[in-house]
């Protein structure tokens, strides 16, 4: 006996299973839970440099300006932000998703360790940091 046979011969029977299977489906469609934006995190490296006594406008120009030119040629770079306050400048570089953040950070290592020469004597070793990883919570 097929289902077509079943559902002509006793359509109760069809119609009760018809309504089952939506009430089913509409509970389980409401208990699900959806993420329309998954949280990402880019790889990012951020370098700190520290310039006691300096003006925002002599840290942009002498610090913040020269390590951005030397970052910049960096492979796989998504975008440069930085601020430059009195005596301190920071640096962040975002790196596309499919870059290994410590490739990346090894990169602007390297690339900071060629302009250190180049920033005053009096400005601190520049600082190079990537965020520690976060424990990712499950969906409920």
């Amino acid at each position: 006996m097929t289902l077509s046979d079943l559902s002509v011969r006793r359509p109760v029977f069809a119609a009760v299973a018809a309504i089952i299977l939506c009430v089913v489906g509409i509970a389980a469609f409401t208990t699900l839970s959806v993420r329309e934006l998954p949280s990402v995190d880019p790889p990012v490296v951020s370098v700190s440099t520290t310039y006691r006594g300096a003006s925002a406008e002599v840290v942009e120009e002498r610090i913040t300006q020269v390590i951005e030119r030397q970052v910049a040629g960096i492979q796989g770079i998504d975008r440069v932000n930085s601020t430059s306050r009195d005596g301190v400048s920071r640096v962040n570089v975002s790196f596309t998703l499919n870059r290994n953040l410590d490739a990346a950070a090894n990169d602007v290592r390297d690339a900071v360790s060629r302009v250190t020469s180049q920033l005053p004597n009096q400005a601190d070793p520049p600082q190079i940091a990537k965020p520690t990883p976060t424990p990712r919570r499950s969906c409920s």
